[in-house]
């Protein structure tokens, strides 16, 4: 995970698939960077928010800015982020595994993402500015 200034990233527990090489493949990696690589997966949907169902992820995907891995880490990704002061603006983690410093509470317990942004805001970036 990369801390850029001013971006947001998403964690989203993925259920990766393989997709074979196919027309449909092709068509669709064409359309990019053929270069870079290529991950397909099914996000695991929880019915609610932007992973209500698959076309709710995308439309709330940031382009680019993503936190995909091989199992079940976005908890401590996120609560990496959380120290590290970059706020996560989508996930699908269950709110009972995350963990945030408990400052965060201050800023708003019952929008646990807005909290993350105010926590950035107030206390500014912990690298990157002297």
């Amino acid at each position: 995970m990369e801390a850029h200034r001013g971006q947001a990233r998403s964690v989203g527990k993925p259920v990766c698939r393989r997709l074979a090489e196919d027309r449909n493949h092709r068509t669709l990696d064409q359309r990019t960077d053929p270069t870079w690589p290529t991950q397909w997966f099914t996000p695991i949907l929880t019915g609610s928010g932007p992973f209500k169902d698959v076309y709710s992820v995308m439309a709330n995907w940031g382009a680019n800015h993503c936190a995909v891995s091989y199992g079940h880490i976005g908890e401590d990704l996120i609560s990496l982020a959380a120290l590290l002061r970059i706020p996560v603006s989508m996930h699908n983690v269950a709110p009972e595994k995350l963990f945030r410093p408990s400052v965060w509470s201050a800023l708003g317990t019952a929008d646990p993402e807005g909290a993350d942004y105010r926590a950035c805001a107030n206390f500014g970036p912990l690298y990157g500015r002297s």
